[in-house]
């Protein structure tokens, strides 16, 4: 895994950011701009799913960035689960749907793959280095 060293440089947060403006541009659309539970609510899971890799990066420990990225994990399912309810209530196309499903997916699996390195890693993070 190459170096990381601002948590733009994740791929999943590039992925989410992305994902997130391209949903806000759906929740745009009639009529689901009308349905403010649920845009709202959908708006605010992708949004969950950046800021928590973010403050977890900035945290400066591995165990700390691990629990915010099962956070944000969490917020990616949360994510997938409106989106359902965005096909069901006929708020996007099936083509649409599959794609943006497929997306939703492949940041829940970078966020894991991320979880799962962190783990095995044996730096703990820059607030751990001895500092001279």
């Amino acid at each position: 895994m190459a170096a990381i060293e601002r948590f733009e440089d994740i791929r999943s947060w590039q992925l989410a950011r992305r994902l997130a403006h391209e949903i806000f541009l759906v929740t745009q659309r009639e009529p689901v701009r009308y349905d403010f539970s649920l845009k709202d609510q959908i708006n605010k899971s992708m949004g969950s799913i950046m800021d928590n890799i973010a403050e977890g990066f900035e945290r400066d420990g591995n165990k700390e960035f691990i629990q915010f990225l099962f956070i944000s994990k969490a917020s990616a399912g949360e994510a997938r689960s409106q989106w359902y309810r965005m096909f069901d209530r006929n708020y996007t196309s099936g083509a649409e749907y599959e794609r943006i499903m497929a997306e939703l997916n492949q940041i829940s699996y970078l966020i894991k793959r991320l979880i799962n390195y962190l783990k095995e890693s044996e730096m703990k993070g820059s607030k751990f280095r001895n500092r001279d």
